[in-house]
């Protein structure tokens, strides 16, 4: 297998020199390892086994998926893996399966030692298999990842034999220039290299941005497209970026980048690819919907084709070109494999594979090798679970094994004690592990010379995990090590305290229900004492009770300023929240995981652990 060569002038900036090892050329390697540098290890090679995200996996013979003109050809694809190595723990590492007979029950699923046996499994036999993902596969990560800059994920995605990928919003958490690096390689530019006489080598597979362009000179930041191939079959892979980024990351590491339309971007690189000849496309978007049920198995073309899937996606897949044979999608973490006519009425396969390596997506292409178009009424796609009842990958398990030698003497750390666990249900608006957080942003900020914090807000997504009471390791029931802690608020924002009126304060709560949040709320955590009623019989900004909005029983008054902790992400706006970019007199404290730390520690002791706060501070109409 080859991929095209990347086209001159779109490689992300950082080190375009760097030679890309095939896996063919690391097993080379590895043949004459006596020789003195990589330079030399090169020079030994025959003549043709190095090139720029080549792919090279063995024919391995088998299942007899031609049919005369027509050849199937298997994509396997996943999404969101958010740098979960190991099982995620709580519900986060469930999926729910309905029974035939309408009842449901759980599966224990995830942790890259079992994805990687499962990947492996379904390839056997395949002549034709290619890989791909939509996005987030790093970002918001666990600490055995997230400590050392999600190298450890990217080293595990090269061993799965991923092929491509396009970029999701989280791999923009550290900025465009940080996002170079984990494609082209080379050590930190701060933390420098973490494995004593190792450099690290980034990802063996394109990472594809067709939307995200540089505002000056319009060139992508990356490729837009990727072309794969296998004895005279072609799919071309366009990859697109989730449009509201700017809205959900830092602006400082994007600054001077375009985001545009995902749906004008397919259909300009659609063409481009026809134009090539690559008449065979599949769009790897970072943007999905929501199904009507919460199993993965859900049919979610009941009663008719995608009538079971609301959100975004589907306004998205009834106007992208119908030259796209399939689209692979993520961000909204959840599963499903739908059918959704495209403009010509004509049905399409979208899917997405839920979060964490719980699942993948295992999708039948058929090729016709006269028109080399997909025979799209031939298409099927199932998603499975990542069970752990199959054997760990051997090499996954080493990889594990080995960063977390390295983090141990940190992740390790006992920092507190818990009663129970401490959940964050995804789908629920007011969360105990919301109300903890804002409480520690409270206590951490509201003394005179902190910043005199009289409330605290913290936005739902910057809460990855619950705290869970049953342990993890050897620590033992209730303790919360750093580790656990990380991987609830692995951003490392720091903390600010800001001036806002309280008529900003009231349009800051409408903008959680309206306007880009309208469609998918973004319900903010609040810290004790602030209080108020969201409405959901009531549509847009109507759901928030103006006059319910409280502070230690006294009505907001409009007129009045109040002294908000809050961290940096939404004090730039980020979650759609514009009003706070209007605040005054900042403040800048403590990271926000320092301040997390700081408070469970002070508040879970062996004799007194932590319990759950409770819930009420915003009353549900429903």
């Amino acid at each position: 297998m080859s991929a095209t060569p990347q086209e001159p002038g779109i490689r992300v900036p950082g080190r375009p020199d760097r030679a890309r090892r095939s896996r063919r050329t690391r097993r080379a390697l590895g043949a004459v390892a006596g020789l003195a540098t990589v330079g030399a290890l090169l020079a030994a090679l025959p003549a043709g086994t190095a090139g720029a995200h080549e792919r090279d996996r063995d024919d391995k013979g088998g299942k007899g998926h031609g049919h005369g003109r027509t050849v199937d050809v298997q994509l396997l694809s996943f999404n969101d893996i958010h740098g979960n190595l190991q099982p995620p723990s709580g519900s986060g590492g469930r999926v729910t399966h309905t029974n035939p007979d309408g009842t449901t029950r759980t599966i224990d699923a995830g942790g890259v030692e079992y994805l990687a046996t499962h990947l492996r499994e379904a390839r056997k036999g395949e002549k034709y298999t290619v890989t791909a993902a939509a996005g987030d596969l790093i970002g918001a990560t666990p600490m055995l990842s997230g400590l050392f800059h999600d190298e450890p994920t990217i080293e595990a995605l090269n061993g799965l034999d991923l092929d491509v990928s396009s970029v999701g919003n989280h791999e923009f958490d550290e900025g465009a220039k940080e996002l170079a690096r984990i494609q082209n390689g080379g050590c930190h530019p701060t933390a420098g290299c973490f494995q004593p006489g190792r450099e690290f080598e980034g990802a063996e597979f394109p990472y594809l941005t067709a939307n995200v362009t540089h505002e000056k000179s319009g060139r992508p930041l990356l490729d837009p497209y990727y072309i794969w191939e296998h004895k005279g079959v072609k799919i071309g892979f366009i990859g697109v970026t989730l449009e509201g980024t700017p809205d959900i990351v830092n602006a400082e590491g994007i600054k001077g980048l375009k985001f545009g339309d995902e749906i004008e971007a397919i259909n300009k690189y659609a063409k481009v690819l026809e134009r090539k000849g690559v008449k065979s496309i599949v769009a790897l978007l970072h943007e999905g919907g929501f199904p009507a049920s919460n199993s993965y198995n859900y049919n979610c073309d009941s009663p008719g084709p995608g009538d079971g899937i609301s959100g975004p996606i589907t306004d998205i897949a009834k106007k992208v070109s119908p030259q796209v044979d399939a689209l692979v999608t993520g961000h909204t973490h959840q599963a499903y494999a739908c059918t959704i006519p495209d403009p010509a009425g004509k049905p399409r396969t979208v899917t997405s594979a839920a979060s964490a390596g719980r699942l993948y997506t295992e999708t039948t292409l058929t090729y016709d090798r006269r028109t080399k178009d997909i025979v799209r009424t031939s298409v099927d796609a199932t998603n499975h679970v990542v069970t752990r009842d199959v054997p760990k990958a051997p090499d996954m398990t080493r990889l594990i094994d080995r960063w977390n030698a390295l983090a141990a003497p940190i992740a390790n750390r006992p920092v507190a004690h818990i009663g129970s666990d401490i959940d964050n249900p995804l789908n629920a608006e007011e969360r105990p592990l919301g109300n903890l957080i804002a409480d520690a942003q409270l206590a951490a900020l509201s003394p005179a010379d902190k910043g005199g914090a009289q409330l605290a807000l913290m936005n739902p997504g910057g809460i990855r995990a619950p705290l869970v009471h049953k342990a993890s390791g050897a620590e033992g029931d209730g303790v919360v090590t750093y580790g656990e802690a990380f991987t609830v608020q692995p951003f490392t924002n720091m903390m600010n305290v800001v001036d806002l009126t309280g008529a900003q304060l009231i349009t800051a709560l409408r903008q959680q229900v309206s306007g880009s949040n309208q469609a998918a709320p973004k319900i903010l955590q609040v810290s004790k004492g602030f209080t108020y009623t969201l409405d959901l019989t009531k549509a847009g900004a109507d759901r928030i009770v103006a006059d319910s909005v409280r502070l230690n029983g006294e009505p907001i008054d409009p007129a009045k300023t109040y002294r908000v902790a809050m961290n940096e992400f939404l004090t730039g706006g980020g979650d759609g929240f514009a009003v706070f970019k209007e605040h005054k007199n900042k403040l800048v404290g403590a990271s926000d995981l320092d301040v997390f730390i700081g408070y469970l520690t002070a508040n879970g002791t062996p004799s007194a652990p932590l319990a759950p706060p409770a819930t009420g501070r915003i009353t549900i109409v429903r």
